[in-house]
């Protein structure tokens, strides 16, 4: 009832919104961004932003749909987490052309070893004499998107090399990473030069818009992802159920389910409510933001309406179950919808057999998975991930490799979540390096959240050698440090007693226009404050020349003051953090 609450007295509000925007006659882009362009790219890009033209005369590429509901259910196995779904538009290739990868490593390294000085990487790229395609151009963007200025250089550079121009795909790429940056306003000055004003050829597709709501939503600035959907109108875009679903999608993507659900309903008169549009907000509140209460009230909700459920509402009901840890409710469930004839798919199985695994019910979930063959559902990757993951937190390792094996003897390839439900069981710094090997050779690649499980994993360990190791290794494969791993390594050298390292990993994180951490601020602040006064104290001490108070020292057995002084800092500063009731360590 709280939350039909909420929903009703935010109605109004999201109403008021919605009849502004649909009576806006002129709009622009630049209305809703930041009307102060960011300094940094006023004083190195904007004059090279506009001085080439990159509109090609081809037709663009047709869109591809946001993610509809059913792709978030219980198919899966990231139980939510949308930090490896922020990249989606930004997608290296499979390359085969042994030339292509040499030339896509060699820009990388040029972006990374220059990313201190950007004139000197522009001249090493000019220099480099590689030649500029649309596959190298998306390879380079996929490998460096963690640095926005080193991508927007490159992506600058390669427009201007005779006989290119970039193609919509380029576009998407670089405005999902000054997106993800939070560089708005260069995101729609990229967008502004896909209009082709001056060729009259416009690249701008509905996906375009379509990036910039995703990004907005995932930095939760719910106002200007709703303006964006609005600006398809400006484009002369359709605006109808179907794109308004995309938006309910994307809001529901990175957790804004309660906005999602006040946008729904407020805009019934315009978009009438219908089963799609109730089963993207039902699942944002099952695998999104995982919360059965909430869950239940749209599903009674949608009963009281007259909405009959399909295969779909129960899969996120299900997973949500699942992922819960009742496995009453999703046997009860699953019988119901048993009952209603409705056929189960591959999403509804996928979540009983993983309620059955976490249950311990290892044989039950083995005979299901032979049901559902016998329906002619192929079992895929996330069914045996739905095994595997609950039987190597339930440290019933046998059990988790002898499905892996079943899964090879299958041919069924594991996936980079398959092998971090392995890492996490993992005690020792030979059983990882093992494990990571044995990954490569099987052709999956470990990505930033595996360095970040590890780096992490090294940390609780006190094992800082491997930790540096994982660190320059990320580099060496072309992954550059996003925000999410400095966090992670700045932490963990703070909580091993590594105080000046974490200070100069925080400092250079800064410096590549990574949003700070408020916790490490202040934590850091903390520390560097004891560090002056002790240094301060230590001065005056010198300074009145006080030789008998070392002697005094060392007769009572008292440690030298520098290590008494390191000890004090180090205390102080980790009173800071359980003050905040900060938690590093995992679980």
């Amino acid at each position: 009832m709280q939350g039909i609450r909420t929903i009703r007295c935010n109605i109004s509000r999201f109403a008021i919104l919605a009849r502004t925007h649909f009576n806006l006659s002129h709009f622009e882009p630049t209305h809703f961004a930041n009307p102060t362009v960011e300094r940094t790219l006023s004083s190195k890009f904007s004059v090279a932003l506009f001085s080439f033209s990159t509109s090609r005369p081809e037709t663009p590429i047709t869109p591809k749909n946001l993610k509809g509901p059913e792709e978030f259910s219980s198919d899966n196995d990231d139980n939510g987490s949308d930090m490896d779904n922020d990249d989606d538009d930004v997608r290296g290739l499979n390359l085969i052309d042994d030339g292509l990868i040499q030339d896509a490593k060699t820009i990388v390294n040029i972006l990374q070893e220059s990313s201190d000085n950007r004139v000197e990487m522009k001249n090493k790229i000019e220099q480099c004499r590689v030649k500029v395609s649309q596959d190298l151009v998306l390879e380079v963007l996929s490998r460096v998107r963690n640095d926005w200025e080193a991508s927007f250089t490159f992506f600058l550079w390669a427009s201007r090399q005779p006989g290119y121009t970039h193609s919509v795909r380029e576009y998407h790429s670089m405005i999902s990473i000054l997106g993800k940056m939070r560089k708005f306003d260069t995101a729609w000055a990229l967008i502004d030069e896909m209009r082709g004003i001056k060729t009259g050829v416009s690249l701008v597709t509905p996906q375009t818009l379509l990036i910039m709501i995703r990004k907005y939503c995932a930095v939760h600035d719910v106002g200007r992802a709703i303006n964006t959907f609005y600006a398809y109108k400006r484009f002369k875009f359709d605006m109808e159920i179907e794109e308004f679903q995309s938006l309910l999608s994307a809001l529901c993507r990175y957790k804004n389910v309660q906005d999602a659900e006040q946008l729904m309903y407020c805009n019934k008169a315009v978009f009438p409510l219908n089963l799609k549009s109730f089963n993207i907000v039902l699942n944002g509140w099952c695998n999104l933001i995982g919360s059965p209460r909430e869950a239940e009230r749209v599903w009674r909700d949608m009963s009281k309406r007259g909405i009959r459920f399909d295969v779909v509402s129960y899969a996120s009901m299900l997973s949500c179950y699942s992922k819960a840890g009742s496995l009453y409710r999703v046997l009860r469930l699953y019988k119901r919808m048993q009952e209603m004839g409705i056929e189960p798919d591959r999403k509804v199985y996928n979540a009983v057999i993983h309620a059955l695994a976490k249950g311990r019910l290892v044989s039950e979930a083995f005979n299901l998975m032979k049901t559902m063959e016998e329906k002619g559902v192929a079992p895929t990757i996330v069914t045996y991930n739905s095994l595997i993951k609950p039987l190597c937190r339930a440290r019933k390792v046998d059990e988790a490799n002898g499905v892996f094996d079943d899964m090879l003897k299958r041919s069924i390839s594991p996936t980079i979540r398959t092998y971090h439900a392995f890492f996490r069981i993992l005690r020792t710094g030979e059983e990882v390096f093992a494990l990571l090997e044995k990954m490569r050779k099987m052709g999956c690649q470990p990505i930033n959240d595996t360095y970040i499980m590890l780096i992490r994993k090294f940390c609780r360990w006190r094992q800082l050698e491997n930790v540096f190791k994982l660190w320059d290794e990320m580099s060496e494969n072309g992954i550059s440090p996003d925000r999410s791993s400095y966090i992670v390594l700045i932490h963990g050298l703070f909580l091993n007693g590594e105080l000046d390292a974490a200070h100069k990993y925080y400092t250079e994180m800064k410096e590549r226009q990574l949003l700070p951490e408020p916790k490490i601020d202040e934590m850091l602040q903390t520390w560097l404050s004891n560090k002056q006064i002790a240094e301060s104290q230590t001065t005056e001490s010198r300074s009145n020349h006080l030789d008998c108070s070392q002697s005094c020292e060392q007769t009572r057995g008292i440690p030298k003051r520098s290590h008494e002084r390191n000890f004090v800092r180090l205390a102080e500063t980790r009173k800071v953090v359980r003050e905040r009731g900060f938690s590093f360590w995992e679980p």
